[in-house]
């Protein structure tokens, strides 16, 4: 095979038939588009990681509606693909449907927990990272206000959100932190326009750090926080580049190794849930050129031994999604 990869628009995709290459992954997208510059596009690095290392193909979609879902799913299983993954937890009830009746597939879904016998559940410690990147917000704000900006408001997102304020509170107890939810649907994901209207709102209350975990979205958030003169935080990928000296860091969600991962253990790939967080190398915040001058050598090494206690248990995050509570707000 050559190292180019198979893209299928919506169309073609859904038009598959039987007789592609045996064992040939695939990688279905959550709304929102493969280079939203954060989850999706996480998603992508890995699989073109993989891609250009073993010098194979892979199919992939970029889904236009919900009801696509199941009809992806069938349809690469149905042409032989094997691993397919999902990046996204509104592929559940889908894979529900779907991954009894092709036994032989394994499949692969990124936040979300299905337990059959022939799914990877990928889960992720979302909320150790946001504790680092809500420290390293309190330390620098200078008026003692940040902001979080959440795409869909679901428990997944008030996860990102809720260990955002633990580390802000902890970096400063007297610290502000005001929250906001983009939308209740799935087109909270896509909507970088009222992404930058939450973020001047919060500006306009005080805050000079916002920190999204909104998908394209955010593109918006931190759009509107270079334009209004304060730091953003990325989500994800790392978006640091996206306004250099303008983004103070970002939560590093390594979706692009649980794809590679995924896609490298091919037709052997075990099942059950795997959890990546920061000990194990799935979680963490980016340093670079772009944002290097930003964060002090005490910001980094309060950081770092939050980051060394959360990876040996010693500091505990409290998860959100453990009992819908945040102890801290």
């Amino acid at each position: 095979m050559t190292m180019m990869h198979k893209f299928f628009g919506a169309a073609a995709a859904l038009a598959l038939t039987a007789g592609a290459a045996a064992a040939e992954p695939a990688l279905i997208y959550d709304l929102g588009g493969k280079f939203d510059k954060s989850f999706n596009e996480a998603a992508h690095t890995g699989a073109q990681k993989w891609a250009e290392e073993t010098g194979e193909t892979y199919r992939e979609i970029e889904l236009q509606s919900e009801a696509q879902r199941e009809q992806a799913l069938r349809r690469f299983a149905e042409a032989g693909a094997n691993p397919i993954v999902m990046a996204g937890f509104a592929f559940g009830s889908a894979l529900d449907e779907v991954a009894d009746d092709y036994p032989d597939t394994k499949f692969a879904i990124i936040d979300m927990v299905t337990d059959k016998p022939n799914v990877r559940s990928v889960v992720f410690n979302e909320h150790e990272g946001s504790y680092l990147v809500g420290m390293l917000a309190a330390m620098k704000s200078e008026t003692g206000t940040v902001g979080f900006v959440g795409g869909m408001d679901i428990p997944l997102i008030r996860k990102f959100a809720c260990g955002y304020v633990q580390g802000a509170k902890a970096a400063n107890p007297d610290a502000t932190v005001i929250q906001n939810m983009t939308g209740t649907t799935p087109a909270a994901w896509g909507d970088p326009v009222k992404g930058a209207e939450l973020t001047k709102a919060q500006i306009s209350q005080g805050a000079d750090v916002v920190y999204h975990a909104a998908g394209g979205t955010g593109v918006g958030v931190l759009q509107a926080a270079a334009d209004e003169g304060i730091l953003g935080i990325g989500v994800d990928s790392n978006q640091n580049y996206m306004h250099p000296g303008k983004v103070l860091t970002s939560m590093l969600k390594r979706v692009d190794n649980a794809v590679y991962e995924a896609f490298s253990a091919g037709t052997d790939l075990e099942t059950g849930i795997q959890v990546m967080g920061i000990a194990n190398g799935g979680i963490g915040y980016a340093i670079d050129e772009n944002n290097e001058a930003l964060i002090t050598a005490e910001m980094k090494a309060a950081v770092d031994e939050a980051a060394a206690k959360i990876a040996s248990g010693e500091l505990v995050v409290h998860d959100y999604m453990a009992d819908s509570t945040c102890p801290v707000e």
